[in-house]
């Protein structure tokens, strides 16, 4: 297999952390059997520095020349005084809507040897495996009309969350493909009894259940109760679809049922495209001081070789990897115990590749 892989650092940590992903399409090379070209973009505050603007028509180009992306992150105090429009954020969500990356997949993985790392009772999380399926290129975060202006005097916001028909149909199969794969239910979570727009949600949810996914289980939740459940009993969900703006806050929370943001990774993808990324972000306060977790940019090759490139066996192999490393009490900062010495970014990268 040959494949062109995009490489994204951005800004804060997102360098380091993604150098260290880099390590593992360089390991698979040397093997043989497959080879991985990766060739460097620009996004976010690193390309609003040389470009003045956040993406680049380069990276677009770039971005739809790869067989898929790996970005790190994006943002810094460097850049927040800038209007709104060209700040790095904007990169980020303009490459989403460009490629037409819709569905955006967060798993929730507690591995046992981080399982005291929890914030929560050990049992409640031990073997905690779920997935989130958040939409990701419609909402609130996207809709029209949107601004801030002079209403009587004074300074008036507004946002629109929108939803069309095919949107939530198209991001439901994901979630319901997804289930079949794993434990059978689907959770629909949206706020139908307060919002019209989530209305719509669960009734092409359910009907898109009823025509051609019988075989699954599915329930709808409020999102308010959904926030209450995964520190309740986590373990009773499987595959939890919802919208943008509630899919980036629960993933946020399902992350730290886990024990860290640093762990965790995500795809994103569409019809035709597809990027992964580490959910955390680019980490200004720690940026430089080589402290930052890879694990979470690791495991996102992992699931970039399984979902876009259909190599189980080769993702199977990253994801043990780094258990085994976990398991031999080796501990970035922000996983380590009391009293425990953390190593390195780049070591850790180092231990995932010696274990390979």
């Amino acid at each position: 297999m040959k494949k062109q892989i995009l490489i994204l650092p951005g800004d804060g940590i997102g360098p380091e952390v993604v150098r260290e992903a880099c390590k593992i399409f360089a390991w698979f090379n040397a093997q043989g059997q497959h080879q991985f070209e990766l060739v460097e973009g620009l996004i976010g505050g690193a390309a609003i520095d040389p470009t003045g603007v956040p993406l680049p028509e380069a990276t677009i180009a770039a971005a739809k020349a790869a067989d898929s992306i790996l970005l790190g992150a994006v943002g810094g105090p460097k850049w927040e005084s800038l209007p709104a429009a060209i700040r790095p954020e904007k990169g980020l969500l303009q490459i989403r809507k460009t490629l037409n990356l819709y569905a955006n997949l967060r798993p929730a993985v507690c591995f046992e040897a981080l399982a005291d790392a929890s914030p929560l009772k050990k049992e409640w999380i031990a073997d905690l495996d779920l997935m989130i399926v958040r939409e990701l290129t419609g909402g609130i975060y996207f809709g029209e009309p949107r601004g801030i202006e002079i209403e009587k005097g004074e300074r008036k916001a507004f946002n629109t969350m929108v939803y069309t028909e095919s949107e939530i149909e198209r991001v439901a199969r994901v979630a319901f493909d997804l289930a079949r794969l794993r434990g059978q239910k689907v959770c629909s979570v949206d706020k139908a009894n307060v919002l019209e727009v989530s209305q719509l949600w669960r009734e092409i949810v359910q009907k898109v259940h009823d025509q051609d996914y019988p075989d699954i289980a599915l329930s709808h939740m409020y999102v308010d109760n959904a926030a209450m459940q995964l520190v309740h009993r986590p373990k009773q969900f499987d595959v939890m679809l919802t919208s943008n703006l509630f899919g980036d806050i629960l993933s946020d929370e399902a992350s730290m049922l886990t024990g860290s943001l640093g762990m965790l990774p995500s795809a994103s993808f569409g019809d035709q495209y597809s990027l992964y990324e580490p959910i955390h972000g680019s980490a200004p306060d720690i940026a430089g001081k080589h402290i930052a977790n890879p694990l979470g940019t690791i495991l996102s090759v992992a699931m970039m070789f399984k979902y876009s490139f259909k190599l189980e066996q080769e993702a199977a192999q990253i994801m043990q990897a780094v258990e085994r490393v976990l398991n031999q009490g080796i501990r970035t900062q922000d996983i380590a115990e009391a009293g425990c010495a953390a190593i390195s970014t780049g070591e850790m990268g180092n231990h995932v590749i010696a274990q390979l």
